[in-house]
């Protein structure tokens, strides 16, 4: 579905209260009184507040299932992928924080088949993001300790990177990668 430069101007505004509010708390006339035109207006080109959160929602997850998805088949080191999937967090709350705050905070209002949907690409980009860690531990690159614990630790890192990012911006995306990566890596690396 193409989306028009309206549409997602809608949708940009939308994520921001929400992020700043919640999915909640924010209503189709908050989204229009951001906008400075009246609520009915908006359904011109949006039917419901649930197809903004599904527009947000769908969009970056699919993004992260389908790039986690090259990463884990390339034939790239178990290390380049770790670092790959860093990066693709980084990209992803450097361009769109708030999005990615609605994602994390504001799923769990997807209703029905895009609520499966949405599980079942979370759940595959976990258990991908495992077979890396496993992988990796298997040929020697990574050291033997609890997996659990170490996917916990990169990903809950990575997801909630738009929550302090705004504080630092003073980091650019290279430095911000390195570091992380840095952090990450020579603590679970094998030398």
């Amino acid at each position: 579905m193409k989306i028009t430069d309206r549409k997602l101007e809608i949708i940009t505004i939308a994520a921001q209260l929400f992020k700043e509010k919640g999915y909640s708390a924010v209503t189709m006339r908050d989204i229009a009184q951001a906008m400075n035109i009246k609520a009915a207006s908006l359904y011109n080109h949006i039917k419901s507040k649930q197809e903004i959160l599904v527009l947000i929602i769908i969009e970056i997850a699919e993004e992260f299932t389908n790039v986690m998805n090259e990463i884990v088949n390339s034939n790239d080191l178990v290390l380049t992928k770790i670092e790959r999937v860093i990066q693709l967090h980084i990209d992803i709350t450097l361009r769109n924080a708030d999005a990615l705050a609605c994602l994390n905070n504001d799923w769990m209002h997807l209703t029905d088949d895009e609520l499966q949907y949405f599980v079942k690409m979370r759940t595959e980009y976990e258990a991908n993001f495992r077979k890396i860690i496993s992988e990796g531990v298997l040929a020697g690159e990574l050291k033997n300790c609890n997996q659990e614990v170490v996917v916990f630790s990169i990903l809950s890192t990575l997801r909630t990177m738009y929550l302090w990012y705004n504080k630092t911006k003073d980091l650019d995306a290279q430095t911000l990668q390195n570091t992380i990566a840095t952090v990450f890596l020579k603590g679970v690396a094998n030398k």
